[in-house]
């Protein structure tokens, strides 16, 4: 018989069992475990609109499964409607608010394990960091993909509505194009399309084994997303039989397989910093500079947006993350003996997969013909990024730029020049004061980078920033940049004009000055003060760490 965690706590004395007898547990029910579901349900985004009725059908399953499934709610913010707001410092800041609200509840209430179900970006990684913290029986449920939007015999996707501002302002669209993209992008539930953070996301869970092999690239509105919810409630109360946590399955070698996927899929910059910030709270050693080894190794062979041609339910029409898996693991570029929620090997659940990607479709390349011979997120350190930062390089020619910088202190700022058609060719665009703690909340740029692309500009001109960017954001951007410049890093330093060089080939980031010049400028630097000193940006800005370490609020 299973003895729930608040038996064992004591939690079973008479006044305890009243409270539970008044939420439904009868005689019988008191010895069953205890399932926390954390529904990130809401109305606020398309990502998370139809996380309810995947709530309602694990608890169901859970229930029949022999457990005492108890709900409760968890927050998020929608990426894309916060996009170019202040709004926007508040979505990684989410990440933390959802960890520390799944953990107190799942603990506060002596859970037996969790089933936590999200859509939006940090659903995903937020989750996991609870499920680390926590190391109770878990299991992940994603919301599922958007099905993409059509206009004209053309996939559309968030991304498409914001690159059609940058066409409309250099003139190749008029406004009716724009309503007419505006109004086809989104077509309903779902997170968004591409392979953006929140699908990153997805995949690199199911391939560390916190959800169920092919359930990352699910269509939210189909019902196999349905069944697989109830699916993975029944495998969580065999997981709390077995006695199967999560730091058994997240080891390093499933990180390193994570990153790996995340390479091979042409994944979200973003992966760099959850999977570090993950990495830490579960105290496996990974670092900033593991992504870059993992690159030079394992190649991009799906051909997915943003910067390919393909959307995600393509992906898994074509076999999913497991046909992925099972290229790269038929390369030995996969840890064959990590472990997934079920109790199987990574060779176990891929046994049945073909060694071929099936034929007819393109969206899933052989290895021997791949898109790119090396993963696109590259890490580049040097003067301006002593602690590193990131590039996402698929989809240009030449990722080398050496240009004059154009120097921004806010998001806003850099929009409006873009806008008013005041970046030229060769340049090299600085947004600063925009990281974990100048921001705070080290927003997304996918304003900005989307109307260079929409211009023409995308290969033509370069970003860098202390902020991030939208899984949804490719070209020559450069985010991530730590030291940041609210802490005196050297993007605080550069002045309009200054010569600055970016060379993924060979991983730099350059201001092209003297150091001595640097070092006189960092001592007549002045901290700036903080943009918010109370409420929850307040205290995040006072608590986060340094990107290159994840941007953790719980640890140093």
């Amino acid at each position: 018989m299973l003895r729930s965690r608040a038996i064992t706590q004591g939690i079973q004395r008479s006044p305890n069992r009243a409270m539970l007898r008044a939420v439904g547990f009868g005689d019988e029910d008191f010895n069953k475990p205890i399932i926390g579901i954390a529904n990130g349900f809401s109305t606020i985004t398309p990502c998370n609109i139809g996380l309810n009725e995947l709530a309602l059908r694990s608890e169901k399953a859970a229930r029949l499964a022999g457990a005492m499934p108890q709900m409760f709610g968890t927050i998020t913010v929608s990426d894309g409607i916060s996009m170019g707001t202040e709004g926007m410092k508040y979505s990684l800041v989410s990440r933390e608010v959802i960890a520390d609200a799944i953990e107190t509840a799942c603990n506060g209430q002596s859970m037996d394990g969790v089933i936590a179900i999200g859509g939006c970006d940090k659903n995903m990684p937020g989750a996991i960091i609870s499920m680390a913290r926590m190391n109770i029986p878990s299991i992940f449920i994603y919301g599922g993909t958007i099905k993409p939007g059509r206009l004209e015999g053309s996939d559309l996707t968030v991304v498409s509505a914001f690159e059609a501002v940058g066409q409309l302002v250099s003139g190749k669209i008029d406004q009716k194009r724009l309503d007419a993209v505006e109004k086809n992008a989104i077509p309903g539930a779902g997170s968004c399309g591409g392979m953006f953070t929140a699908n990153t996301m997805s995949a690199a869970i199911e391939t560390m084994g916190l959800s169920l092999p092919y359930s990352s690239t699910m269509a939210a509105e189909d019902e196999e997303k349905s069944i697989s919810a109830e699916r993975s409630a029944q495998v969580l109360v065999n997981a709390i039989k077995k006695d199967i946590r999560p730091l058994d399955l997240l080891t390093r070698e499933a990180f390193e397989n994570a990153i790996s996927v995340v390479m091979a899929v042409g994944g979200s910059t973003n992966a760099v910093l959850h999977l570090l910030a993950i990495a830490r709270t579960a105290e496996v050693k990974l670092t900033i500079d593991d992504f870059e080894s993992i690159r030079e190794r394992v190649p991009v062979i799906c051909d997915l947006k943003p910067s390919g041609k393909y959307v995600t339910v393509d992906l898994h029409k074509a076999g999913g993350i497991p046909q992925v898996m099972k290229l790269l693991l038929d390369r030995g570029l996969l840890h064959e003996n990590c472990l997934n929620i079920e109790g199987k090997t990574l060779k176990d659940v891929l046994k049945d997969v073909p060694s071929e990607p099936p034929l007819g479709q393109d969206v899933i390349r052989p290895i021997n013909k791949a898109i790119y011979k090396k993963g696109h997120l590259t890490i580049l350190k040097g003067n301006l990024a002593t602690e590193g930062s990131v590039a996402k390089i698929s989809g240009i020619k030449n990722p080398f730029l050496t240009g004059p910088a154009r120097v921004f202190e806010s998001e806003e700022a850099c929009l409006e020049a873009i806008l008013g058609n005041k970046i030229n060719e060769g340049d090299v665009i600085v947004v600063r004061y925009e990281g974990p703690v100048g921001g705070p909340g080290m927003r997304e740029m996918l304003a900005p980078t989307s109307a260079i692309v929409g211009q023409g500009l995308g290969d033509k001109v370069a970003l860098i920033t202390d902020g991030r960017f939208s899984g949804g954001t490719y070209g020559l951007v450069v985010g991530h940049v730590a030291p940041e410049a609210a802490v005196g890093g050297t993007i605080a330093l550069i002045k309009e004009g200054e010569s600055i060089t970016i060379d993924a080939h060979n991983q730099l980031i350059q201001l092209n000055i003297e150091d001595q010049e640097i070092q006189r400028r960092k001592s007549l630097w002045v901290k700036p003060k903080p943009r918010y000193t109370s409420g929850i940006l307040g205290k995040y800005a006072r608590l986060v760490s340094s990107s290159s370490k994840g941007a953790v609020t719980d640890r140093e």
